[in-house]
């Protein structure tokens, strides 16, 4: 109740039309009442900053407060106090539509959280014209298989069984395809324990429904990515942040916080069987590797704790120096892992598609769910991704992938040398997408840093996204941006990082 929802409307494509007898400020005013009237925009809904609005249409912005004073003249819009300026509640608006829903307000009251200010920011952003995107965890258009997709898709165009719908855990032609490439990570896995989902955020989603009661604890690394997600807190469980040290996982911290939590409840309480959840191949996002060791010894106390394991492995096959240790689920030996994949980075993010691995029970329970959510992942999808893996696109791929990956990172590499050498430090990632970087100069405020970035059209992701509490990392990633991008990105960083150090 009562959370903190980004309310800004959404940035037109409209522009006013030079060539009409109405003034053009008149055309604005138009525009944005017709926006109001409709139910559109609600009341609380807070518009485009003037320096926004006037660039998107296109005009001078004292013809864009022309048109915003005859607006609040009219009642129609009001400027609050802290700044920026709302579609009015109150005046000609509410007199006129007393009977109309506050949908602004009704956007408060539901129970899933939204996303966090700067991840709203962050997810408009990267579709604005000429943005540089150094943060973004996806691959370049260039680097996706589109003619491969392509060919197959050509292919399955003459089949009619991909327009219907599939059984509830998903293709049994795509779980037999991933049941035998699992194989090749040392995982077995029948196609009876594998669900299909829309992702692995769905994957999250289900997780968090349909196996953890309200309350329930969910340890993880700190930094995570999934502080920068709701999908748990938003069901109601709590997020319990584990320090990580260079091998991954800090054992000692993690086997504290589990008798912490077994020895604060009695036995009806859920949070005496916590589920941890972890990235430990090319973690995002500091890009670390869980060593061999420590995978064994987690293993070891996650039999002698009683704890689940949630294992995402996202980043899996994005090894660019060498392969990473086998998969948790690969070592499990009692059903005590869950494994989470996707082709979502390493292949089409667009494709949202994923797997999770599980007991039978587990998959046949959040399949149930599943189909009284979306009633099955994309039939076409699925089918496009039985021919990728059974036909050795996927293998292909891979091999063209990770040296474009490796070009990329050590280019990265060497810019971050030559421009940040002195005002901060990185580790070399051996695989995925992301440097986690660390200003080492202070005073520097990642909140400025991104928000002076995003003004100068570079989009970074800063540390506290993924730890409330850091304030001095920003993660970077090389899979997205070109070259040119990433040089002309980077000395923007440095600008203005070395503008807000000094």
């Amino acid at each position: 109740m009562g959370r903190q929802y980004s309310n800004t409307s959404s940035i037109q494509i409209w522009q006013p039309n030079p060539a009409l007898d109405l003034p053009i400020y008149r055309q604005i005013e138009a525009y944005i009442r017709q926006k109001i009237t409709t139910g559109e925009w609600s009341a609380g809904t807070r518009l485009p900053s003037q320096r926004t609005l006037a660039t998107s249409m296109g005009v001078n912005r004292s013809t864009l407060v022309t048109a915003l004073d005859n607006l609040t003249a009219a009642g129609m819009i009001e400027g609050r106090h802290g700044g920026g300026t709302y579609v009015s509640g109150s005046g000609w608006h509410s007199m006129a539509h007393a009977a109309l829903p506050n949908w602004s307000e009704a956007a408060q009251e539901g129970w899933y959280y939204p996303n966090l200010p700067e991840i709203q920011q962050i997810n408009q952003a990267e579709f604005r014209p000429g943005i540089i995107r150094l943060g973004t965890g996806e691959l370049a258009p260039e680097l996706m298989p589109n003619e491969a997709f392509n060919k197959i898709l050509q292919t399955l165009s003459s089949q009619t069984r991909m327009l219907n719908y599939i059984e509830p855990q998903g293709s049994l032609a795509l779980r037999e395809a991933l049941s035998i490439h699992l194989q090749s990570n040392g995982i077995q896995a029948s196609p009876d324990s594998i669900l299909i989902v829309s992702g692995s955020l769905q994957a999250l989603h289900l997780i968090s429904v349909g196996l953890l009661p309200r309350g329930s604890a969910v340890l993880l690394e700190k930094p995570s990515y999934l502080y920068s997600i709701h999908a748990f807190q938003s069901a109601g469980l709590k997020l319990n942040g584990i320090a990580m040290e260079e091998e991954g996982l800090h054992l000692g911290h993690l086997e504290h916080a589990i008798h912490t939590l077994h020895s604060g409840n009695d036995e009806n309480n859920s949070e005496s069987f916590p589920l941890l959840y972890t990235i430990p191949s090319f973690h995002n996002p500091t890009g670390s590797v869980m060593s061999c060791r420590r995978r064994d010894e987690l293993m070891s106390l996650a039999r002698k704790s009683g704890i689940s394991i949630l294992e995402d492995a996202a980043y899996q096959e994005l090894w660019l120096d060498h392969p990473p240790p086998l998969p948790l689920k690969a070592m499990d030996q009692e059903g005590r892992v869950l494994h989470m994949g996707t082709l979502s980075k390493a292949v089409s993010p667009g494709l949202r598609l994923g797997w999770l691995v599980g007991p039978v029970p587990v998959i046949r329970r959040l399949a149930d769910i599943k189909m009284q959510t979306d009633y099955g992942t994309s039939s076409l999808a699925q089918e496009a991704a039985a021919v990728w893996f059974t036909d050795g696109h996927h293998t292909t791929h891979m091999e063209r992938l990770r040296p474009e990956l490796r070009k990329r990172r050590d280019f990265m590499l060497e810019l971050l040398h030559r421009y940040f050498h002195d005002i901060a430090e990185w580790a070399t990632p051996e695989g995925g997408f992301y440097i986690w970087l660390r200003f080492t100069a202070e005073p520097l405020s990642t909140r400025k840093l991104f928000s002076a970035c995003l003004e100068a059209d570079v989009l970074i992701h800063p540390g506290y996204l993924y730890d409330r509490l850091d304030a001095s990392h920003i993660r970077l990633s090389y899979a997205y941006a070109s070259q040119d991008e990433m040089e002309r990105g980077l000395m923007v960083l440095v600008e203005v990082a070395r503008s807000l150090i000094t």
